[in-house]
């Protein structure tokens, strides 16, 4: 039986680092288990809050790992540590340069996914691309878009729409995709490849400071993080409540 998740204010978070989250997603798409992939922040936590439509969306994802130092810091303070972090950007390169089958890059602005794909051929030259398309998160392009991944073979799925609509996407999608084997909601991780934004230095990144390297260098994001403080008191409240 799998460990209890680390509960974040409602939020269940699977107790793996980027390596453990790598190698259960690649055994369980070996074994031919569909493996639905939320990458979750501090954000993504306060919305869950108030949104009772992702948070059971969260309950039932099969992995649910921490893409963001809030959460991780929120864990050891609970007394209940995560063991690290799961940042998108790196956890789709571990997966895809083991995973088998085609790959299909969904969402982000339009040729955004095509020239992610390209970057992720140049890392991993073995990895197939099954096709790639920008189309909408609204459900009316739901059957259309089901089709177009369908015919393309994919049993990988990247989905770019960012947080909640990709979550949002994949639940109401993914059931009706039986091929598809592997799906993760990536946020902005085809701007990232695609050399759209900036990507931090590897000191940045090991302090822990990603979320305000973002911030300086778009600021448009201030309106999203303008929760953190509230997430920080309210993790502080179920540390003293104890639960």
């Amino acid at each position: 039986m799998a460990p209890a998740r680390v509960d974040i204010l409602g939020v269940g978070f699977d107790r793996f680092d980027l390596a453990g989250a790598a190698e259960r997603i690649i055994e369980r798409h070996a074994a031919g288990q569909r493996t639905f992939v939320i990458t979750a922040n501090p954000e993504f936590v306060m919305l869950a809050r108030r949104d009772a439509d992702i948070a059971r969306i969260a309950r039932a994802a099969d992995l649910v790992v921490a893409d963001g130092t809030g959460v991780l810091v929120a864990s050891r303070l609970l007394r209940d540590p995560l063991p690290g972090r799961v940042p998108g950007r790196l956890l789709v390169p571990a997966v895809l340069q083991l995973a088998s089958g085609p790959v299909f890059l969904l969402g982000a602005a339009p040729g955004v996914a095509e020239r992610a794909a390209a970057t992720l051929v140049q890392r991993i030259p073995s990895l197939r691309i099954a096709g790639t398309h920008a189309g909408s998160p609204v459900p009316e392009e739901d059957a259309a878009i089901r089709a177009r991944i369908e015919a393309s073979g994919a049993r990988v799925l990247l989905v770019a729409y960012g947080m909640p609509a990709q979550e949002r996407w994949l639940a109401r999608n993914l059931p009706h995709l039986p091929p598809v084997r592997t799906a993760i909601g990536v946020g902005g991780v085809f701007d990232q490849l695609a050399g759209r934004v900036r990507l931090p230095p590897r000191v940045v990144h090991a302090v822990g400071l990603e979320w305000l390297w973002r911030l300086v260098f778009e600021p448009r994001r201030w309106r999203r993080q303008r929760v953190l403080p509230v997430f920080a008191v309210l993790v502080a409240r179920q540390r003293i409540l104890g639960r």
